[in-house]
């Protein structure tokens, strides 16, 4: 049999846990390394009566620390644009306990991105490096869950960033505040603006700002946790639970659309 690879052997610290036993005449140095290396790119994998686990599998959802991201973006290609701003809420036991942001130098955003966010060339001239911006972030999420509504979006191209400035990628685990919402409670739309109107979420949110969209966010990754069944008891749990739960039904008409005529009314 072939030695286990990296990325094989970070998908055998499932639910169930790899068997160490069973790995160990497999395991390579390279494996080793990764091992001792994942909690630098945020994944803490644990031992456990002899199986690897991801630690979420352990940390109960109020022991556990959660960064929610925003990104805004002079593009939607990693590969050609970059993030011009980045906003994060840390959250742990149902408190906001610390936030990061910061503009990003850049040269080139168009006038539809400023249109949408706001934010000019001219703003970003002295705003700090990516690189510089990255290290920072890097540092102040840590080993903490991900949390992003859309979270493709803005896991992927944080990571894609990391690696195009020769840095390894992410591998927090991570979850979609959009999911969550999905299995908690009914809504007409699940978009964040839509959201915070219909919640009354964060009254003076601008958005497409990410300190303040990450804020929406994480007010609204509040609401959702409260709702959660009680048999949902650890972070690995949730995560499955926003994948795999029972989405509520939408309403058929809006809710916002017909108050709105009967205040006309």
């Amino acid at each position: 049999m072939r030695p286990l690879d990296h990325k094989t052997s970070l998908k055998l610290a499932s639910k169930k846990g790899a068997d160490i036993t069973e790995l160990r005449p497999f395991i390579d140095i390279a494996l080793d390394q990764a091992l001792l290396m994942a909690p630098s790119q945020g994944l803490e994998i644990i031992t456990k009566d002899n199986r690897y686990y991801f630690k979420t599998n352990t940390i109960h959802i109020d022991e556990a620390n959660f960064c929610i991201v925003d990104i805004e973006c002079n593009g939607s290609k990693p590969e050609k644009h970059q993030i011009i701003e980045i906003g994060a809420v840390k959250i742990k036991n149902g408190k906001i306990i610390d936030q990061y942001e910061s503009l990003i130098q850049c040269n080139e955003i168009s006038k539809h991105i400023t249109e949408l966010t706001g934010i000019t060339v001219e703003e970003t001239k002295d705003a700090p490096p990516l690189q510089r911006v990255l290290n920072e972030f890097k540092a102040f999420i840590g080993t903490d869950i991900f949390v992003a509504h859309a979270v493709k979006f803005d896991y992927s191209f944080i990571s894609a960033m990391y690696q195009n400035l020769n840095m390894p990628p992410m591998l927090n685990r991570s979850l979609c505040s959009i999911d969550l919402a999905e299995r908690t409670f009914s809504s007409f739309r699940y978009g964040l603006t839509y959201l915070n109107n219909f919640l009354d979420l964060h009254k003076s949110a601008t958005h497409h700002r990410a300190l303040s969209d990450a804020i929406t966010t994480a007010k609204l990754f509040l609401i959702s946790l409260d709702l959660v069944d009680e048999k949902v008891e650890t972070v690995e749990e949730l995560i499955l639970f926003s994948k795999q739960g029972k989405r509520f039904k939408r309403p058929k008409f809006d809710p916002l659309l017909e108050s709105s005529e009967t205040v006309d009314g």
